[in-house]
């Protein structure tokens, strides 16, 4: 359920920004995605483990379209100082990977961290796109 409700947020944050890419503006926007933290995805299977006392609330994360990844054509990579942490989850990666191949500037930000044993809540972000 609460995915499908982001999803339909991501829709909508969607149609909103190609209005303001299609408009003209003199000054420099930046707007902040905020539609709840997102966890990432597969965190387990990559550099995760190795960097997690290093990584801090707030840091920024680059993401990374990956058109031709074999599991999923949306894939989105989630990276934090060029280390591969894990993915934006399948259920949120379409409006991110459409933004991203109609080249809006997106990153990431971390918003928790959460020591324990699931790895889908070890590492929440929220997504940012300066325009």
């Amino acid at each position: 359920m609460q995915w499908a409700w982001c999803a339909n947020m991501w829709r909508a944050l969607l149609s909103l920004t190609l209005l303001l890419a299609n408009a003209t503006y003199a000054a420099d926007v930046q707007v902040r995605m905020s539609l709840g933290a997102l966890p990432v995805a597969g965190f387990q299977y990559h550099a995760g483990k190795r960097v997690w006392n290093d990584l801090k609330v707030g840091d920024e994360l680059s993401l990374v379209r990956e058109p031709d990844n074999p599991y999923d054509p949306r894939a989105v990579r989630v990276e934090w100082r060029g280390e591969k942490l894990g993915y934006v989850p399948r259920a949120g990666n379409e409006t991110v990977a459409k933004l991203l191949d109609q080249g809006v500037r997106l990153s990431g930000r971390i918003t928790h961290l959460q020591p324990g044993r699931s790895h889908w809540q070890r590492i929440l972000f929220e997504v940012d796109m300066d325009q």
